[in-house]
């Protein structure tokens, strides 16, 4: 790849005897006897992307981010260590810039738009309610029996034995079963967002609402993180397929394909993406 006429090529450098980045992931990619079909297919990093990087071109990667994502796949997959060529890709960047999104290059990326769901905070509330009431016509009701039976006995009457089953004619009154919401409510005043990767591997950026970046890395199989913030979380999931998610204690079915791109918005109350 030429890199342009500059003044500065016709001067001798040390940088010139210092391979570049994609140099030096090419070299180790051909000393493993591998393709750049090969490689593609087992980081899912697209096959333009990676004759890119090879070219010292990381425009195509959509920013610093996915870029850094890439080199570490790259260089594992080719049998590198992926740090130092980390370091030096943000040394010659003026340092790690925050994550940025991710650009339209990205052809497997799509932004889940904001589909009609279910009222689960009602929900929740009208099962808290059911539970209550169920509790207290049951205590009042017990209380009442009791009165009866204590106030037979106090005249000199024995009292009659309950039969250990209702009537057939009455049918027994339901227990409340909680639902999903009302075990995803705690805690109400959080937003909480667990994820596990269960197979492969997966960069992860987690966003707070303010903006504040919460976590930015590659996690393994097996690997699992839990997020939390007061107002709402922003996700962007590199190979979603990977990954089990669960938001305020409910599990996301979001039909994730292995090596697509996701990015997520929650906030409190029950899952709903952004």
């Amino acid at each position: 790849m030429t890199l342009g006429n500059s003044p500065e090529d016709d001067r001798p450098s040390i940088e010139e005897d210092r391979p570049s980045i994609g140099r030096v992931l090419k070299q180790a990619r051909l000393s493993a006897g591998l393709t750049v079909d090969e490689v593609s297919a087992s980081t899912r990093v697209r096959v333009p992307i990676v004759l890119a990087i090879e070219q010292d071109d990381f425009a195509r990667s959509g920013g610093d981010v996915y870029a850094r994502g890439h080199i570490r796949m790259i260089a594992r997959r080719v049998g590198l260590d992926p740090a130092p060529l980390i370091e030096r890709y943000d040394a010659e960047r003026g340092g790690r810039p925050a994550p940025t999104p991710a650009a339209p290059l990205f052809e497997a990326e799509r932004i889940r738009p904001d589909a009609r769901r279910p009222n689960w905070t009602a929900a929740m509330v009208a099962a808290i309610v059911a539970v209550i009431g169920f509790v207290g016509f049951t205590l009042v009701s017990g209380g009442d029996e009791r009165s009866s039976r204590d106030r037979t006995v106090a005249e000199g009457q024995a009292p009659e034995a309950r039969p250990s089953k209702r009537p057939s004619g009455r049918p027994a009154d339901p227990k409340p079963v909680p639902s999903d919401s009302a075990i995803a409510a705690a805690p109400a005043d959080r937003v909480t967002v667990r994820l596990s990767v269960i197979d492969d591997r997966s960069w992860i950026s987690a966003k707070a609402r303010s903006g504040k970046l919460i976590f930015d890395g590659t996690l393994a199989k097996g690997d699992s993180r839990t997020f939390q913030d007061a107002e709402g979380i922003d996700l962007t999931l590199g190979n979603a397929g990977a990954i089990e998610l669960f938001v305020n204690g409910k599990k996301i079915d979001g039909g994730f394909r292995p090596g697509q791109v996701e990015r997520l918005s929650y906030t409190k109350g029950d899952p709903q993406v952004g």
